[in-house]
């Protein structure tokens, strides 16, 4: 293999991919997490389903689901072509918004089990003392709830890096757009580059390893405040 031409563009998108999703995981899950943690209406179970139907779907069905959606006929897509003359589909911003949706329960579910483990006595204790909700959330419950978010990070990236079907299915392969490492690794094996398809998948393994070991270590070093 000649590394002076190695294309190393899917690398760097695929770690913009996984930093841009992982940043709005963390927006749009933690309500999401907290609300689950403390709520008591009825359609919790209903959302818990949701936010895990992920985990259970198989990649290339969100994948279409996604791209009707975020195509230039779609709900979401159509709208957006009319205003800018272009869809989301086989767009860095449509593989974001389908890398948010499909790695949602790896930051929703380490949140949700933390901030239910901190309970609400901490928070009650800020009250009494005048902080506003707000305060209680950003000054006591989060630092409390520091390993799930890491937990979260680190798996919500991590998962991020090794999507295929459903960024295939929404983005395709196009180079420098869209073409991932998993997708790389793909199209290197259809015409049979085993060499760097072995390097790209010996990464993503041993990074996949590393990931775990932190995740593992976290959990038995940093210790949650529970009630």
């Amino acid at each position: 293999m000649d590394f002076a031409n190695f294309d190393s563009a899917p690398i760097w998108l695929t770690l913009k991919l996984a930093g841009v999703t992982v940043a709005l995981l963390l927006v749009v899950g933690t309500p999401i997490a907290w609300w689950l943690a403390h709520t008591r209406s009825r359609l919790r179970v209903f959302v818990e389903a949701v936010v895990a139907l992920p985990l259970v779907l198989p990649p290339t069905v969100l994948g279409f689901y996604l791209l009707i959606a975020l195509g230039p006929y779609g709900w979401l897509g159509g709208p957006v072509k009319a205003a800018t003359g272009s869809a989301l589909s086989f767009t860095f911003t449509g593989l974001v918004i389908a890398s948010t949706l499909y790695s949602l329960p790896f930051v929703v579910q380490p949140l949700h089990s933390t901030f239910e483990a901190v309970g609400k006595i901490p928070l009650e204790t800020a009250w009494s003392l005048r902080a506003t909700r707000l305060d209680a959330f950003l000054t006591v419950a989060s630092p409390l709830a520091l390993r799930g978010y890491i937990t979260a990070i680190v798996l919500g990236f991590a998962h991020t890096l090794g999507e295929f079907g459903v960024v295939l299915m929404v983005g395709g392969s196009i180079p420098g757009i869209t073409k991932v490492i998993s997708i790389d690794i793909y199209d290197h094996v259809e015409v049979l580059e085993y060499t760097e398809a072995h390097i790209l998948s010996g990464g993503l393994l041993l990074f996949s390893f590393l990931v775990l070991l932190i995740v593992y270590t976290i959990n038995r070093r940093l210790p949650i405040h529970v009630t």
